[in-house]
């Protein structure tokens, strides 16, 4: 696997390389065993597979705080692992049991986890970006030295929401990032087909913000444009607009049967998934064991099987939570 750093003294250290593999595996094998609940009817709910873009919350979260906010979209549980999202507090949601997230309320499109700055995942396309500015504004107001993260995908580049969010961030120099998760299609379809610019980057210099183009499947490439955004954010000049590029290895959602994809593109991803990759080179270059990721996999498995068996295992919403969480103070 050839890696490539994005600057001078940009790149991770190893404890900082194995990090970023446990939560890029943490998101495949949830996903893995997400599937393979559902497949098998013990859980039934929409689903939205992120395999193929692990690398790039992972590369970002390492970068963050657990103050730092993120908001992404219904397609986001990736992006919500990465930041520290709990498996019991997110299998419980999914299973819409009381015990998670949002009280068994939310679902698969609604997780939020302010704790770890996991911030009001909606189901409309292209809205992490105006919330994610709110959040910015407010960190911007306090001084307070946060970043907010917005997660997006191409299809949303088109969505009016991104471009008044992006003017707002530049006028305002908030300290806001905005990643666009270029996975090739919106929905059912594929980029060329839905979106005029050559590139999601070009439309940066159109709001007077930096941009960058980077692949978002290799580790080193996506810390290093991380940490530069972030930084910058940070230290009060400004946005940055990411594109990461990477490609989605299922349909999107479950039970799509992705016939709008190329097969030869779709097998060339596959050949070169990102986290099998990373793995053999963060043993080939002596950064980590066999062993020890072997132990680290063995663990996020038995995490998973408490996980799932918390979430099955736990009561269902009452009647009460009819009218919990609807007004500031409970209501008699």
């Amino acid at each position: 696997m050839d890696l490539h750093p994005g600057g001078a003294g940009a790149s991770p250290d190893a404890a900082t390389l194995v990090e970023m593999y446990r939560r890029a595996t943490l998101i495949k094998q949830n996903d893995e065993r997400t599937r393979k609940v559902v497949k098998s009817g013990r859980l039934i709910m929409p689903y939205y597979s992120p395999r193929g873009q692990e690398i790039i919350p992972s590369a970002i979260s390492v970068n963050l705080t657990d103050a730092d906010f993120i908001c992404t979209i219904y397609r986001g549980i990736h992006d919500m692992l990465a930041k520290g999202l709990p498996l019991r507090d997110l299998w419980a949601e999914l299973a819409g049991r009381v015990t998670g997230t949002c009280k068994g309320k939310g679902g698969p499109m609604h997780l939020t986890y302010p704790t770890k700055g996991i911030m009001v995942t909606t189901g409309i396309v292209g809205s992490s970006m105006p919330i994610a500015n709110g959040l910015a504004w407010a960190s911007h107001l306090e001084k307070d030295g946060l970043v907010t993260i917005a997660y997006f995908g191409d299809g949303a580049s088109n969505i009016g929401a991104f471009h008044e969010a992006l003017n707002l961030a530049s006028v305002w120099k908030l300290p806001v990032v905005f990643v666009c998760q270029n996975n090739r299609f919106a929905e059912h379809t594929s980029y060329e087909k839905g979106t005029s610019a050559k590139q999601i980057v070009d439309r940066a210099p159109g709001y007077a913000m930096r941009g960058v183009r980077i692949d978002g499947n290799d580790p080193l490439a996506m810390y290093a444009a991380a940490r530069e955004a972030i930084g910058h954010a940070r230290a009060g000049e400004g946005p940055t607009l990411i594109e990461a590029m990477t490609f989605r290895f299922y349909g999107h959602l479950l039970g799509d049967m992705d016939g709008y994809m190329d097969k030869n593109e779709k097998a060339a991803a596959l050949a070169a998934d990102p986290v099998p990759r990373f793995r053999t080179w963060l043993i080939e270059h002596g950064h980590a064991s066999e062993a020890d990721l072997s132990a680290m996999e063995a663990k996020i498995e038995s995490a998973l099987d408490d996980a799932v068996e918390f979430a099955i295992n736990s009561p269902f919403p009452g009647l009460e939570e009819l009218d919990r969480d609807v007004y500031s103070e409970e209501m008699a």
